[in-house]
């Protein structure tokens, strides 16, 4: 391996740790750690297609399980649509709002989320017409706990498509 093989491997495998961080976020950062692979692979072969295609298939399968944890905790809740509509805004809202006033990296964006999940579903429950008012926090703490697991998910086949990626570019 030269010393420009070991070095593009290295820049990958930090950026791609601070992408597989973003997910905590909420951002796409198995797509950026994708992208990033993708560059690299046009400018110098590092990976094989074949890895990085793996790693798009990580990466995808990480956006279901984000959004079905989400809809599914909702409705385990016993939440209506209005409530997940909620609980996606008031998650958005919350993880940039927070995420200044918990001025601990990715713990403020978290708590943040969680905070506005909460509130943005347990106020689409309680403004919905036809739901019952008494189910309201039920859905909100359902919608919770499946946008954390979510994340989580997302956040560990992040983590899948970045070791597989970094693994590569050491060991071609």
């Amino acid at each position: 391996m030269t010393w420009i093989a070991l070095l593009l491997g290295l820049v990958f495998a930090l950026a791609g740790l601070g992408c597989v961080a973003l997910t905590l976020l909420g951002l796409p950062g198995g797509w950026l750690i994708v992208g990033l692979a993708i560059a690299l692979e046009v400018v110098r072969p590092t990976f094989g297609w074949g890895a990085i295609v793996v790693s798009a298939l990580l990466a995808l399968t990480g956006e279901v399980v984000e959004t079905l944890a989400g809809v599914a905790g909702t409705r385990v809740g016993g939440g209506s649509s209005r409530g997940m509509i909620g609980a996606i805004l008031g998650g958005l809202v919350g993880g940039l709002a927070l995420t200044g006033l918990i001025p601990i990296p990715i713990v403020g964006t978290l708590v943040g989320a969680a905070v506005g999940t909460f509130a943005g579903a347990a106020i689409g429950e309680l403004t919905a017409a036809d739901a019952p008012r008494s189910g309201a926090l039920r859905a909100a703490l359902g919608a919770t706990v499946g946008r954390l697991a979510g994340t989580m998910g997302k956040t560990l086949l992040a983590c899948a498509a970045w070791v597989l990626l970094s693994l590569r570019a050491f060991l071609s």
